[in-house]
């Protein structure tokens, strides 16, 4: 724990440096530590901390914010940290690894107490029923308690437009339908308002991706008992949504690699990108054999470097991103050394199709390209865009 100069060793409120996440554990009393990932919410603070003031008590709570923001908002927290009666820990960071996801897990880590309250700091989420969710858990004797929009009277009135609704009904029905035994007991895996009983957390086997970090804990941490608190969405209180295209693209990666694992997520993504480059790969093979007049094979040779060109630009900003340890030159070389050396069995293999087969050029040179894809696939992802041993922990992020 690391006090900022000029404040008292009594005071409520605490801050943490990044490497101290998860070193000190302390045994407490606590009832509940309620958990809010920031980014840029400073005029949702002060309205929020009254509002949970009001409904908690002060000795058995603390709150905890892990903070992404690139504004004020972890000194709006200190300056109201201040006077708020219930302690305080606000921890920042300077790189959001896994995104909300990640800085729920974080907060899951620094938190002391037998409950933990994972809420957003916008307000959509009534700190009002953060009591109501503790008291299920005890009550029904819970691991997890889901404030759900769905079931018992809930409701997504905040979600702003019918657009929103539309693709939060869509997503909650379409990933419910993947993990279907996983969330029978949970009619709303998308909500971002749930309390955990701190013993039946286990942490350490959470890899969040995004803002969906609920789903991660069902279907990871596998709760046993499982129950659900009505809730109104509420409208924003002030700032933007962090719902953006970007934020919909890891969900879906998310639900992937929870899905299929992390390295049959990858294959398959390859297997798109590699899909991908069979447009430019065919029409330049039929520019160059059926327009223009090269010979079939050179035509292939040609088809290929413009293919492989394509599919580098895809796999090294979209698949490896966080994998491109090399220099850039270096990544390219690999890839085009390996896109191309295949080509020492495929012409062959396509000549032996064309000529001795009789199969049509376009037909042989797909069957060569599908023929060439897990050997592809392995020797880039464990030799080209191989994981660093320290590297290997934060594979979704």
């Amino acid at each position: 724990m690391t006090l900022t100069a000029g404040e008292r060793a009594d005071s409520p409120f605490r801050v943490t440096m990044p490497g101290a996440i998860g070193e000190v554990q302390v045994a407490t009393a606590l009832r509940q530590t309620v958990v809010i990932p920031t980014f840029n919410e400073r005029e949702n603070i002060g309205a929020l901390l009254d509002r949970l003031v009001a409904v908690l008590p002060e000795s058995d709570t603390e709150i905890v914010f892990v903070d992404d923001s690139t504004d004020d908002t972890p000194e709006v927290i200190r300056t109201a940290a201040l006077t708020c009666p219930i302690p305080i820990t606000v921890h920042h960071r300077e790189h959001g690894t896994g995104g909300l996801g990640g800085a729920v897990v974080e907060g899951m880590r620094l938190a002391r107490g037998a409950w933990i309250v994972v809420m957003d700091a916008d307000l959509q989420h009534p700190p009002e029923i953060v009591p109501d969710l503790i008291a299920a858990g005890l009550r029904d004797g819970a691991d997890l308690v889901v404030g759900t929009r769905y079931a018992g009277g809930g409701r997504r009135d905040g979600l702003s437009d019918g657009y929103r609704k539309l693709i939060s009904g869509g997503s909650t029905f379409f990933t419910k339908m993947i993990f279907r035994n996983s969330l029978l007991q949970v009619s709303d895996p998308m909500s971002g308002l749930f309390a955990v009983r701190t013993s039946s957390l286990q942490v350490d086997e959470l890899r969040p991706l995004g803002y969906k970090v609920l789903l991660e804990l069902v279907v990871r941490n596998r709760p046993g008992r499982i129950v659900e608190v009505p809730y109104a969405f509420q409208q924003r209180h002030a700032g933007e949504s962090k719902s953006t295209m970007a934020e919909g693209l890891r969900f879906g990666k998310h639900l992937a690699i929870l899905r299929f694992g992390a390295e049959r997520t990858r294959m398959l993504a390859f297997a798109l990108i590699g899909i991908s480059g069979l447009l430019p790969n065919q029409l330049a093979l039929w520019l160059l054999a059926h327009v223009i007049g090269v010979h079939y094979l050179a035509a292939a040779v040609l088809a290929n470097l413009i293919a492989v060109g394509w599919n580098f630009a895809l796999t090294d900003s979209l698949l490896y991103r966080n994998r491109r340890h090399r220099s850039l030159s270096s990544r390219l070389t690999r890839f085009f050394v390996m896109g191309n050396a295949d080509l020492l069995l495929r012409i062959p293999l396509l000549a032996l199709l064309v000529d001795g087969a009789h199969v049509g050029v376009l037909a042989a040179n797909l069957m060569t390209l599908v023929a060439s894809f897990v050997v592809r696939f392995l020797i880039l992802d464990k030799v080209i865009y191989r994981a660093m041993p320290k590297a290997i922990a934060l594979e979704t992020a």
